[in-house]
């Protein structure tokens, strides 16, 4: 099974170092960049794509904007968007996600946010969950890689597998 890690904005802005967010999570799950290098270094080797959505690109772009070398983070950042964009290991095509973006899910997006909004669930972090839940429908198997506890919460979870032995007998 396919395995797709979503990065979240947390997480890219502390593996671009932009200033003011070089960690990130909480006390007990603080992610700093030689962790992020880790995990990511780690799952690369394991066969895991990279997916960078919409929101991240938009609110990773306004943190780096804001940061005193905005010039130096920005580059590197623009370097990650033309990876994802022409889907160079480990990243995912970004046009894979382009049926997120249809009217028809955006009337849904508009329909169902207010509700998460009353529990402090951003429209970005919405997006976010929305990608999760379109590659684990895609049959991945899918991790957001984020700090936010909030945001993590809301990953999908994984099937377990029939074994091979019962499927047979279902059949």
């Amino acid at each position: 099974m396919r395995r797709v890690l979503v990065v979240d904005t947390s997480i890219l802005c502390v593996l671009l170092d932009v200033p003011g967010k070089t960690v990130c999570g909480s006390q007990n799950n603080l992610w700093d960049k030689a962790r992020v290098d880790s995990v990511l270094e780690s799952e690369k080797e394991q066969g895991a794509f990279l997916v960078l959505p919409l929101a991240v690109i938009i609110e990773t772009g306004n943190h780096i904007a804001h940061s005193q070398n905005a010039w130096e983070c920005a580059s590197a950042f623009c370097e990650i968007i033309k990876k994802s964009l022409d889907a160079e290991s480990p990243w995912v095509s970004f046009s894979q996600q382009d049926v997120l973006w249809s009217k028809e899910n955006l009337h849904t997006l508009a329909n169902e946010w207010p509700e998460y909004a009353k529990s402090s669930f951003s429209i970005g972090d919405m997006t976010i969950k929305m990608v999760a839940e379109y590659y684990a429908e895609a049959s991945c198997t899918v991790r957001i890689l984020t700090g936010d506890q909030g945001l993590k919460a809301y990953e999908p979870s994984a099937e377990i597998p029939t074994p091979r032995r019962y499927r047979a007998q279902q059949g």
